[in-house]
């Protein structure tokens, strides 16, 4: 392959970032041990960020967008991947100081390559991607920390979005009781159709007169938002109850008290899906392609072409994306 096509994002002299369609060649690759014919992408909230330069994620200009990928290997310095395997990268710097999935050829590191496990195509990978994966290391902590079924219901922040809506359907599959949180009442008949068996909406909390100990309601907590919604998460969890922060949707400030710490023993458990070491990542990987695969995963999922990727960040920045988006890369 000579020249491929790529979405590279670059900062002008003014200090604007923007991305574009382009060509590249594999020179311009960055170093690793295996090359890729990337098939699949995803749009993350982060990459919108990247793209728009709404968030400073790029830590090196110009750099391929495209925080996951999915395809197959061309060719390998590393005898773990032959030519032909099928393969997942996710995260570390890719699409932020390594260029990313947002073009027909990667170049990675090889430590960064997860084999695609039985159980998953590359679409469906891409349907996970980091959102789905993130997911999974929230539940998979969540199963460590002694969550079950039977503890009670677990509630879901962010519900509609990529992680949220992902969760409360791996959730659903698994027994629970999934509660999802959003300020979308529109949204209420799709997160039941993913599972949840209550939809809460955030215009029903009055944050204002949250106690530092409040009426005891969830056993689990998936958290996107942050902020006041995850102060108010934190106080009303049951006694050794867990809650998992994934984003900041809303807020990266948390004001809180020690009380649900030191008085229901709650457990807040930080999810780290950009440098989880390769043996829980591939763990993590393996459950999405048996009993976590959301049963729901081709409902909250649409694919554009590579070429109206430049037009859909806009809706990630604005809040109006639901669901995933899988971005076809090569046939």
């Amino acid at each position: 392959m000579d020249r491929f096509k790529a979405y590279a994002i670059d900062k002008d002299a003014t200090g604007k970032v923007s991305g574009q369609l382009t060509t590249m060649s594999p020179e311009q690759l960055d170093g690793g041990e295996v090359t890729i014919r990337v098939c699949y992408s995803s749009v993350n909230y982060k990459d919108a960020l990247a793209a728009t330069g709404a968030g400073k994620i790029i830590r090196r200009f110009p750099c391929v967008g495209g925080i996951d990928m999915a395809g197959e290997v061309v060719s390998s310095s590393d005898a773990r991947f032959r030519p032909g395997d099928k393969v997942i990268a996710t995260s570390f710097d890719l699409g932020v100081a390594h260029h990313g999935g947002y073009a027909e050829l990667a170049r990675v590191p090889a430590d960064w390559v997860v084999p695609l496990p039985d159980g998953l195509d590359l679409k469906e990978a891409m349907a996970l991607g980091t959102a789905g994966f993130t997911a999974a290391l929230a539940i998979l902590r969540m199963e460590h920390e002694g969550l079950a079924p039977q503890n009670g219901p677990v509630v879901v922040t962010g519900a509609t979005g990529g992680v949220g809506g992902l969760a409360i359907d791996m959730l659903a599959r698994l027994g629970y009781h999934v509660v999802g949180l959003t300020g979308k009442e529109a949204a209420a008949d799709y997160l039941q159709r993913l599972g949840a068996a209550e939809v809460k909406l955030t215009s029903t909390i009055d944050f204002a007169k949250v106690r530092p100990l409040d009426a005891a309601q969830w056993a689990g907590a998936v958290d996107n938002v942050g902020g006041k919604i995850l102060h108010w998460l934190l106080a009303t969890m049951k006694q050794a109850g867990t809650v998992a922060s994934i984003g900041n949707a809303a807020d990266f400030k948390l004001e809180t008290t020690v009380f649900p710490f030191i008085l229901r023993g709650v457990s807040l458990l930080g999810i780290d899906s950009g440098y989880a070491p390769m043996p829980i990542r591939q763990r993590a990987w393996l459950r999405l392609a048996s009993d976590l695969k959301p049963l729901h995963l081709a409902e909250m999922t649409r694919v554009i072409d590579f070429d109206a990727l430049p037009n859909c960040f806009d809706d990630f920045i604005a809040g109006r994306a639901t669901g995933r988006t899988v971005v076809k890369i090569a046939g």
